[in-house]
């Protein structure tokens, strides 16, 4: 029986590995559906309610989200993402422009990671091979699906990564420009996300010049000072600034920056588990790489990545947050890793992952479909009453461009999938052309239904409407940052934290609760009379309850 392929001559084949401009055609169509949608819990939120306080106050060093102080992160991506919004907002909303920043990052990342894997290409693959390998692994990581989408500090940090590999190749050509380019990067990544990042890949960096022949030359010295210099100049300005301007914000971020670690088995326990499918593809074949290149790992290339992803991962272990985005830029040196061990798959492991891909992005992408066809149509009517079950009120919009650009993304992929010659890479760039079909899918046909249920705006309009005019001030008892931010995001609604000595200091009580009960009403102060009581379209875990002191 003749293939698909065969009765198709006139349809050229894509060449392998796929050109930039491919390249660049999957990275777009990944990165920019999904990005119109409001703020979502839960550092979505808070990204986009520090961004919006920058660029309405002009305040840089000291971050607030509905008007309390945050020093969970550092500066970097709430700067660019304050810029974008400002200078976008007259024409679409603030949040969307703000989260173009993220975009830019992650293009940026891919662009990176690309140069990276073309300047550490082995005997076994070409340049163009490896560089095509390492941006299709990070652009297919499970992980980045939905955070990629979302204003997150991690995005700016995996940038800085990836520009930080980069710069390695020349270490030993040219070690004071490479050295003062890799500081900084480090530096950059400080800013953007905190210190584990960059220590993990500057400790291994370190390592490397005593540990690697090709890196254990009188050119290392230059090297590594460099790099110290310029990593210590980015990150001690910002540090200094922050001291000066505000010595409270500056002991609020030393205190969550050094605090005490967790306990290592559960800390890695927690993280393992989110690696296991946070990084695929690109952990099992960068382990692959690590096993099956092992006689090699003295060379930088493959030293560098590896010892930088597990050092990342034991440091995040130890004293990072239990939160999957903090393992964002551990994709950098996994897939850089994976790169190689593309090249040394065996036939049947490349078949299996390649098929694995095809069958999986396809399986989704058809209930996506099927779920767009049984809201709009009401068929199949069990589908249907499962959609509207779980996001009551939503009321499906038939627009012809979006359907229209689902279609030829499925187009595209069936192209793709039957026309692309065997090659190493091909494995990976189904993968990734699976990701970018089941993300488009989604985000073109389905991310009005998820967003009228993630979405805090009509909780927040509803609540605005039941404050009475003059209100000096609400209190909030149980309100999570996340919710502060969206509601001072979307109505203006900033509360403050209620007195249990002066209950009636504040006339107003916003109380954030659950659904399944009443007993989230102040009991003292006097009697409270409910205003309001709202929450999204479908969840059942948060209600949000407005209260007044009766006099």
């Amino acid at each position: 029986m003749p293939r698909l392929s065969e009765l198709l001559p006139a349809l050229p084949r894509l060449a392998q590995p796929p050109r930039p401009a491919v390249l660049a055609l999957f990275a777009a169509a990944f990165i920019l559906p999904g990005l119109w949608h409001d703020p979502w819990k839960y550092w979505d939120a808070i990204g986009i309610g520090i961004a919006q306080h920058i660029a309405a106050s002009g305040e840089l060093l000291v971050a607030r989200v509905a008007g309390v102080r945050w020093m969970y992160d550092p500066p970097l991506f709430h700067w660019a993402a304050a810029l974008c919004g400002w200078a976008l907002q007259f024409l679409v909303e603030f949040h969307v422009g703000a989260r173009l920043a993220s975009a830019a990052f992650l293009a940026a990342a891919l662009a990176f990671i690309h140069a990276a894997g073309r300047k550490d290409a082995g005997a076994a693959e070409g340049p163009a091979d490896a560089g095509a390998a390492a941006l299709l692994i990070l652009l297919g990581s499970v992980g980045l699906m939905v955070h990629a989408h979302e204003a997150l500090p991690e995005l700016a940090a995996l940038a800085a990564l990836c520009a930080a590999l980069a710069t390695l190749p020349q270490a030993a050509q040219r070690p004071l420009n490479a050295g003062g380019a890799f500081g900084a990067a480090l530096g950059l990544a400080f800013l953007a996300a905190g210190w584990i990042a960059p220590a993990a890949l500057g400790a291994a960096v370190a390592i490397a010049h005593l540990a690697c022949p090709a890196w254990r030359t009188p050119r290392s010295l230059p090297f590594l000072a460099a790099a110290m210099g310029m990593t210590a100049l980015i990150a001690g300005a910002w540090l200094a600034a922050l001291a000066l301007r505000s010595p409270e914000a500056f002991r609020d971020w030393w205190q969550l920056a050094s605090q005490d670690p967790v306990t290592p088995l559960a800390g890695l326990r927690r993280d393992l588990a989110i690696v296991s499918w946070f990084a695929w593809p690109a952990w099992p074949l960068a382990a692959w790489a690590a096993w099956s290149l092992r006689r090699r790992w003295r060379e930088p290339a493959l030293f560098v990545p590896a010892l930088t992803a597990l050092l990342l991962l034991g440091l995040q272990a130890l004293w990072g947050h239990a939160q999957q985005e903090n393992l964002v830029p551990l994709l950098a040196p996994l897939a850089l890793l994976g790169a190689h061990g593309v090249f040394t798959l065996r036939r049947g492991a490349a078949g299996a992952f390649d098929w694995f891909g095809v069958l999986t992005f396809g399986f989704f992408t058809a209930l996506v479909w099927l779920g767009y066809l049984a809201l709009h149509t009401g068929f199949p009517s069990r589908v249907a009453a499962d959609l509207v079950r779980m996001g009551p009120g939503f009321a499906p919009r038939f627009a012809v461009l979006p359907l229209l650009a689902a279609l030829a993304l499925a187009a595209a992929w069936l192209y793709l999938v039957f026309l692309t010659p065997a090659s190493p890479t091909r494995s990976v760039m189904r993968w990734a052309a699976g990701m970018v079909l089941l993300w488009g899918t989604f985000a073109l046909l389905g991310l009005p239904w998820a967003d009228h249920q993630k979405s805090y705006r009509s909780v927040a309009l509803q609540l605005r409407s039941k404050i009475p005019v003059g209100a000096e001030c609400i209190a909030q008892r149980n309100l999570g940052m996340p919710q502060a931010a969206a509601l001072d995001y979307h109505a203006g609604i900033r509360t403050q934290p209620f007195s249990l000595l002066k209950p009636a200091a504040c006339p107003l009580i916003l109380v954030q609760g659950s659904p399944r009960h009443e007993l989230d009403a102040p009991t003292s102060g006097g009697r409270w009379a409910k205003l309001a009581d709202v929450g999204r379209p479908g969840d059942r875990a948060e209600r949000y309850r407005l209260y007044r002191l009766s006099k």
